[in-house]
């Protein structure tokens, strides 16, 4: 099975480093010139009825390779989070799915342990660097949290170091795809720019008032020989045989939501097409798309896929959970709203968009008019899709779109602000371009923050938005297109080895809790093959 899809990528089975039957790393030196299209994939504001983001990246890489073009889907890993959380599984769904689904919904090929491994041996060391003295790193001032890859919200704030010879200190435990480590491997371009970024990673400053690092502590090269397979990209595919590189794993909301650069790379050297998604709605992934990941990389999309439904569009319009069976084509109508605040994003980008109708059983030929009709008038192809049910022949009318849009791409994307603005003018432009708002409130704790880092030469970062993906606000209870807003910016964190700096806005947690009822109580094993995760 991983033969057939090596073949599709000229590639041979001694050209990659095999993880049992269906998985395998690709190396570094397997690599040529990026030559591909690049396509990504966004959505409207998630709602609890689901859009199907991935699973329509999926759809839409299936239904290319089934008109015969060359292609792959490059995704994020799965976190164990939302595995056992509020989400499930991260590989998408029906027929439009990637196998081996329960080994890279849990451990795969063990990358999330290497970077929670990686990023917890810095603390560590940090610990015993206090507790031996061997640095002027002072205890109150340390950045540096700890990571885990499951949700516990007992564990956002702590105090450790009360037994023992330790140093007594307040801390706090981020889950694994808000690490640093995280963000840094997925941003590097190679193994010595990896080096690189995690040798200037502040972890906390001296009693001088001057920055710690991880070059400092003298961990960097243990870093780099844990992370010396996680670096390299994953090959499986889907349930339809289509190449699929999954790598890397940060979230939208508290991170920058999408996979590594290494993989986005080595995908375009082998594939005349690359379906690539970046996690939540085009105000989080997309906007960090853009503005992070190819201001940082040089990568540029050549069209981006909105992904809506009918569900989804109702909610927004107003309608309740338990009503959104009810076909309601007012409700659609007024759901259009949100659909179009993400639309005028990826305009603003510069980038031509079609929007996938991601179908369902209950949707109405009159309610997907509606949306038809819509996108008709604002000049943006449209598609109704059912690769959940029916596979690689389900999106074949979005794939279509999707090459004519890329044929209308008018070069280089536009950034949403420049590199040299003032932090607090990055994130007002996102906040009131991207998301709507009025104006943004600066607490006194990120005024502070802000000065800091003016001071030492850190305006110059792009700005990655951490705030709830449930609105365009950052009030998770404002559903469609709010107006009328101010964005509050609780506190501004640098990130110095993974470039950026982190605004975090309103009540987001870069720890989540489990739901009352955990998608955990489905998950089991059963004659040895695992089930509740799919």
């Amino acid at each position: 099975m991983l033969n057939d899809v090596l073949s599709q990528l000229d590639l041979s089975p001694d050209d990659v480093i095999p993880y049992g039957r269906d998985k395998a790393k690709l190396p570094a030196t397997v690599r040529g010139a990026c030559s591909g299209k690049l396509v990504l994939v966004t959505a409207i504001s998630p709602t609890p009825a689901g859009e199907g983001k991935t699973t329509t990246s999926i759809g839409i890489a299936d239904s290319l390779n089934h008109l015969g073009e060359r292609v792959i889907v490059a995704l994020r890993e799965p976190s164990l989070g939302p595995c056992f959380g509020i989400k499930g599984g991260g590989t998408g769904g029906g027929r439009a799915i990637l196998v081996p689904t329960a080994d890279i919904n849990l451990h795969f090929t063990g990358d999330m342990h290497a970077i929670t491994a990686a990023h917890n041996l810095v603390s560590a060391m940090i610990d015993n660097a206090l507790h031996f003295r061997t640095t002027n790193l002072d205890p109150r001032k340390v950045s540096w949290p700890r990571v885990l890859d499951v949700n516990d919200r007992s564990l956002r704030h702590c105090t450790i170091g009360l037994q023992g010879d330790g140093v007594p200190r307040e801390t706090a435990f981020d889950i694994t795809a808000a690490s640093e480590v995280m963000a840094i491997l997925c941003l590097a371009s190679d193994e010595a720019d990896l080096r690189v970024r995690l040798d200037r990673t502040v972890v906390g400053m001296s009693t001088e008032r001057t920055p710690v690092t991880i070059a400092d502590l003298g961990a960097t090269g243990a870093m780099m020989a844990l992370l010396r397979d996680a670096l390299m990209p994953n090959i499986v595919q889907t349930s339809e045989g289509t190449p699929a590189f999954v790598h890397g794993g940060p979230f939208a909301n508290i991170a920058h939501g999408c996979s590594s650069v290494i993989s986005t790379r080595a995908a375009l050297t082998h594939a005349d097409w690359v379906i690539t998604e970046a996690g939540f709605g085009a105000d989080l992934g997309a906007e960090k798309f853009f503005d992070i990941k190819c201001r940082s990389s040089g990568l540029d999309p050549s069209a981006v896929v909105v992904v809506a439904t009918v569900r989804a569009l109702k909610y927004h319009g107003g309608t309740e959970i338990k009503d959104l069976t009810t076909p309601d084509i007012d409700a659609v109508g007024r759901g259009l709203e949100n659909l179009a605040a993400h639309l005028d994003t990826i305009a603003a980008f510069g980038k031509p968009a079609v929007v996938a109708i991601n179908g369902r059983l209950e949707d109405t030929p009159e309610e997907v008019a509606v949306i038809e009709a819509f996108c008709a008038e604002r000049g943006v192809r449209c598609a109704a899709a059912t690769h959940f049910a029916d596979g690689k022949s389900g999106a074949v009318a979005v794939a279509k779109a999707v090459m004519l849009a890329v044929e209308e791409d008018s070069g280089p994307f536009t950034p949403m602000y420049e590199d040299d603005a003032k932090a607090a003018d990055k994130i007002r432009a996102v906040a009131k371009t991207v998301y709507g708002a009025d104006d943004v409130v600066f607490t006194q704790t990120a005024t502070r923050s802000l000065r800091r880092f003016a001071k030492r030469g850190w305006s110059d970062l792009p700005i990655c938005m951490a705030k709830t993906p449930a609105s365009l606000s950052d009030n998770p209870k404002r559903r469609g297109r709010p107006t009328g807003f101010t964005v509050t910016v609780k506190e501004v964190l640098v990130n110095t080895g993974a470039g950026f700096l982190v605004a975090l806005l309103g009540d987001v947690s870069r720890m989540p809790g489990l739901p009352r009822r955990p998608a955990a109580f489905d998950v089991d094993l059963v004659d040895g093959v695992i089930h509740g995760v799919e």
